[in-house]
């Protein structure tokens, strides 16, 4: 008999509807000040549904999007936790945001040649990407 909606659910049940290992939802507890379960006696971990929204979120966000750790940790820093459990909902996550962890924290000026090879080089990467995508997608 399948648990409602509403129901808390235990570890292993969390694991495998997130589709992740037993020990990458502890891993994130360690790295993620926002995520922490009600522990009953023992230790045992029980996950409410808000839990759930959030740690899919956070699926999503490192998985599905490539965020890193820090990445996710300074979306919720800036955006808050819904905005984590509505990335596992679907929602996209805000472009000024993910641009903003990939710039250059001081200005760096190249020269022409060095910035045609580097175009280059992302021209080729985008090439490789696309071509990934499209194999991954035939599976």
């Amino acid at each position: 008999m399948a648990k409602g909606p509403h129901a808390f659910r235990t570890i292993s049940e969390a694991a495998e509807e997130l589709g992740v290992p037993q020990h990458v939802l502890r891993f994130w507890e360690t790295k993620f000040s926002f995520i922490r379960p009600m522990k009953r006696a023992g230790g045992r971990r029980f996950y409410r549904p808000q839990d759930i929204a959030v740690l899919r979120g956070v699926r999503a966000l490192l998985h599905d999007e490539g965020y890193t750790i820090k990445g996710v940790q300074k979306l919720h820093k800036e955006q808050g936790v819904r905005r984590l459990a509505g990335a596992g909902e679907g929602e996209s996550p805000p472009s000024a945001t993910a641009e903003a962890a990939f710039q250059p924290q001081m200005p760096v000026d190249i020269g022409g040649d060095a910035r045609d090879r580097l175009s280059f080089a992302l021209s080729d990467l985008e090439a490789v990407k696309a071509r990934l995508d499209g194999l991954l997608k035939g599976r």
